[in-house]
């Protein structure tokens, strides 16, 4: 049977082997789901990067820009990490270029992987379609914060693991560890994380209705797959 893994920060990718690996990116408070309400919007492309400067300079190209850092937008750009934002006309046909703290870093580790996928709740049926299509392993790597773990890229990955039951089995104790926290949290997602760190920095920027947004399963049937250096919708 396929197995599946879950890597819980960027910062530990050196210790997987993405070589034949299907990876899923997911950072859900907020960047992947940013990205898959971009696309649910009609984008065209998403460039990941993981430099401010750099995403400048797709600007000067004609790309429209988000940037966040530390859950807060710097000056001068198109999009904040809200995907309320990403819910407006001008993101039809739109190429974005994105930088974010931990999301964008975690798409531009795992990209030597043969598929890279971006998941969130928003689209995980999607996901899991795909690595049931996939003819081979796969990997989860979380965004986390800063390097190290955090709840709710843990939850989505042990979500993912229980949705692809019977499909794959766990590869380590990093996939079982998600997949039991998921089981314990999956009757009520908002209140398992309402005490977590990065629930708490974003209540502090009075953003609350971002987080049980995205929190919700399902809402898009769209799938980003990362082609070169943008992303794409399959």
């Amino acid at each position: 049977m396929k197995k599946i893994d879950v890597c819980l920060s960027p910062d530990l990718i050196h210790l997987y082997d993405l070589s034949s690996v299907a990876v899923v990116v997911v950072d859900i408070f907020r960047a992947t789901s940013c990205m898959v309400t971009a696309f649910a919007s009609g984008a065209a492309e998403i460039v990941p990067v993981e430099e401010v400067e750099l995403c400048q300079q797709y600007g000067a190209k004609g790309y429209l820009t988000a940037a966040e850092r530390n859950g807060v937008t710097p000056a001068g750009f198109d999009f904040d990490n809200s995907p309320f934002s990403y819910q407006v006309e001008k993101v039809k046909g739109a190429k974005i270029c994105v930088t974010t703290t931990n999301g964008t870093v975690a798409i531009r580790r795992s990209s030597s992987a043969p598929a890279v996928y971006v998941g969130a709740f928003l689209n995980i049926s999607r996901v899991a379609d795909a690595l049931k299509a996939w003819n081979g392993n796969a990997l989860v790597v979380c965004a986390g914060w800063k390097g190290k773990p955090n709840l709710e890229d843990t939850l989505f990955a042990g979500a993912l693991i229980d949705a692809l039951t019977g499909e794959y089995e766990v590869a380590d104790d990093a996939a079982l560890m998600a997949w039991k926290q998921y089981n314990l949290a999956s009757n009520d997602l908002l209140t398992a994380v309402k005490n977590s760190s990065h629930v708490n920095r974003l209540l502090g920027l009075g953003i609350e209705k971002d987080i049980a947004f995205c929190l919700e399963f399902d809402r898009y049937s769209v799938l980003p797959r990362l082609e070169g250096d943008a992303l794409r919708l399959v």
